[in-house]
């Protein structure tokens, strides 16, 4: 089974955000409570968790936007709290969760102003904008904007300068379906460069499949950090099998599948859904295949992340 602590992280060269001991306390409050966690360079990394869970103060740390309590953060090497981080800070872009733009300038007008703010070539805006799709819209208004078309410019400032480390919050608000596919496509894409990827969402299943690792909060603790698949072994969540069968296959499926400990089976249209603790499946599945043509069709479905996520968090 893979290792869910953050302690086993790669050697520290190879970290792009490490934080050890991080605290966070607004009076009695303690809205981020002694935090450790290590995320490599390249790696997508996803952190979920209720509202109020304290991602958004995790997060605001280690943008070097308010100061710890207690404890250290260090992104690419050097610390947010020292004197260097100012002119580290130029290799990280931040996509917040609510955008704010001003109204009577162009798209293209807009990355212009950021650029400036950051640094960054103004020559990168235009292949920008094409970038995340908004093209055609960089002479237009920002106010003609669609929320959709907003969020693509605000992914696309925070781009700017190619950031080593992004921070992405709440990123896909507004997309529709086929911008959620290009946007997690870039971001595959500079996973790929070495480009190092924080991202929030309560979409549970966009991130799913789409991030190496999750960082599960509740209460200012990090309560897991892994795969999907370490921690749905972790929380050892059943699984379900639906399998599609003939009458005199149900039967047989019921008489079979039944005899295994820890299994339930219900009706489903057309067959059975059996729920089985997972060290059972193989044994499940066999039993099932066992019936030859009287079985249909066979149907895994592992515990969601939405699952795994109300495991921890609860």
């Amino acid at each position: 089974m893979t290792n869910t602590t953050p302690a086993n992280k790669a050697e520290p060269s190879a970290l792009a955000i490490e934080a050890r001991a991080v605290s966070k306390h607004f009076g009695a409050l303690r809205a981020v409570d002694g935090v450790d966690l290590s995320i490599a360079r390249g790696e997508i990394f996803g952190l979920i968790g209720h509202n109020g869970a304290g991602k958004s103060t995790l997060f605001k740390m280690m943008l070097g936007l308010i100061a710890p309590s207690s404890g250290q953060i260090t992104v690419n090497g050097v610390a947010v709290q020292g004197a260097d981080f100012r002119t580290a800070r130029r290799a990280i872009g931040y996509l917040p969760e609510n955008v704010v733009l001003y109204d009577n300038l162009s798209g293209l007008e807009t990355l212009r102003f950021f650029a400036r703010l950051k640094g960054a070539p103004l020559a990168q805006c235009q292949p920008t904008l094409e970038r995340v799709g908004l093209a055609h819209a960089g002479p237009r208004p920002v106010r003609e904007y669609s929320k959709g078309m907003r969020q693509r410019l605000g992914f696309a400032q925070a781009l700017l300068g190619n950031p080593q480390v992004l921070f992405l919050d709440e990123p896909t608000n507004g997309l529709d379906p086929q911008a959620i596919r290009d946007f997690y496509a870039t971001l595959r894409g500079l996973s790929q460069q070495g480009v190092t990827i924080v991202i929030t969402s309560h979409i549970l299943a966009e991130l799913q499949e789409r991030v190496g690792r999750l960082g599960i909060m509740a209460s200012g603790k990090l309560q897991a950090v892994g795969t999907v698949h370490a921690l749905r072994e972790q929380m050892n969540l059943a699984l379900t099998v639906t399998a599609e069968l003939t009458p005199q296959g149900l039967v047989a499926a019921q008489q079979k599948v039944l005899r295994l400990p820890g299994v339930t089976c219900t009706s489903a249209p057309g067959g059975l859904r059996v729920q089985c603790p997972r060290e059972r499946k193989i044994e499940v599945l066999a039993a099932l295949s066992s019936l030859g043509s009287e079985v249909r069709d066979l149907q895994v479905q592992e515990a969601s992340l939405e699952d795994v996520f109300l495991g921890f968090a609860d």
